[in-house]
């Protein structure tokens, strides 16, 4: 998903909006209060329609016009496949089957709205489109955070995000966030998964369904997550092993896994080594590394791999960040070896970063 915060030229508005600062692409419209969903979605530019235009070919060795106008008696219409139409800037969005049903915008924030009616209380706090509007994102903060340690606080997150043009189901996920580096730590716990996937051929009384069924799974999450991470905090972690912890999270093939595990560094690339060194330099030398909570602890060697991504990684534009830790790239795949391993630590002890 290479696309860019979309750019609405009739506006003259980037379409995205984020509440009290400015998000990490520094692009929207930065407000001060919460908004209710319908405002959500204006501030946001998401206020316009999809709908699903035939698709017309013309027989091979068909005369056009010169007018370059074809009569549409000598057309076929392509019964199997729609395209999807943005209304309000006439834009194609994408191809989809016939059996396509298109969730509005409206329906995506109906969603969330679900979950306020079940007085769950939930802040809208961004949303935006992508590309053309083919994509959009909405986040909601619920109103019970996480605390590790004393003072260690984890805000959690709703993210939602669903397309227009055919890519992908509507996908919604439990995401929680450390406060004090802005740290995304989304994570299936082991059976426990942290995402809800809703086809787009499903109707409005499934869609509640799993509005409920995500509530539940968030609230399992949120006892679960807080659990292990204050277990964590309190499980101490060398120096060498925070490096190898880093190293095994970090590798991109079973076989540079299989030499990290055996001490082979002789045989690793000079970027996989590079990569590792920043996230190690990150684990040992930022101030958010340093508090009682991830100093020397497995809490932190968690932190090490996940704020490497968040907060030292270059990616070549922010909406690339932002596909790599929320769209499950490179950064939440790394970030999920990194939990895993820790859980095995917490559960087996130290032997798996030693050396076979």
């Amino acid at each position: 998903m290479g696309h860019n915060i979309h750019f609405n030229e009739r506006t003259g508005k980037h379409a995205f909006f984020s509440v009290k600062q400015a998000a990490w692409h520094k692009l929207g419209q930065v407000i001060e209060n919460y908004p209710s969903s319908a405002e959500a979605l204006k501030f946001a530019g998401l206020d316009y329609q999809v709908i699903k235009s035939p698709i017309f070919t013309k027989p091979e060795g068909l005369q056009v016009s010169e007018s370059g106008d074809l009569d549409r008696m000598d057309e076929i219409q392509v019964s199997s496949h729609f395209v999807t139409l943005r209304t309000d800037l006439n834009i194609p969005l994408g191809v989809v089957g016939k059996d396509y049903k298109i969730i509005q915008n409206t329906d995506a924030f109906a969603f969330f709205d679900a979950i306020v009616a079940e007085g769950k209380g939930i802040n809208y706090e961004t949303a935006g489109a992508l590309g053309h509007g083919e994509r959009i994102f909405i986040t909601a903060k619920l109103p019970q955070g996480i605390t590790v340690g004393k003072e260690d606080l984890i805000d959690q997150y709703i993210f939602l995000t669903t397309s227009h043009d055919g890519t992908g189901s509507i996908l919604a996920a439990f995401t929680p966030v450390r406060v004090v580096c802005q740290n995304t730590l989304n994570a299936a716990m082991g059976k426990l998964s942290n995402v809800v996937r809703i086809r787009h051929t499903s109707g409005a009384e499934e869609r509640l369904k799993q509005a409920h069924q995500l509530m539940g799974m968030v609230s399992k999450s949120t006892e679960l997550t807080s659990e292990i991470f204050n277990r964590w905090a309190n499980i101490r972690i060398s120096d060498k092993e925070v490096k190898k912890l880093i190293e095994m999270a970090l590798a991109p093939t079973k076989q540079i896994l299989e030499k990290v595990q055996l001490g082979e560094y002789e045989e690793l690339s000079s970027n996989f080594k590079n990569q590792t060194e920043q996230a190690f330099a990150y684990a040992m030398m930022s101030e958010t590394q340093l508090l009682p909570t991830t100093e020397g602890t497995l809490f932190g060697a968690y932190n090490a791999v996940t704020g490497y991504f968040q907060n030292v990684r270059n990616y070549r534009t922010d909406e690339e960040k932002m596909k790599s830790i929320l769209f499950g790239g490179t950064a939440q795949t790394k970030g999920q070896n990194a939990f895993d391993l820790c859980q095995t630590i917490a559960a087996d002890g130290m032997g798996l970063l030693r050396c076979n």
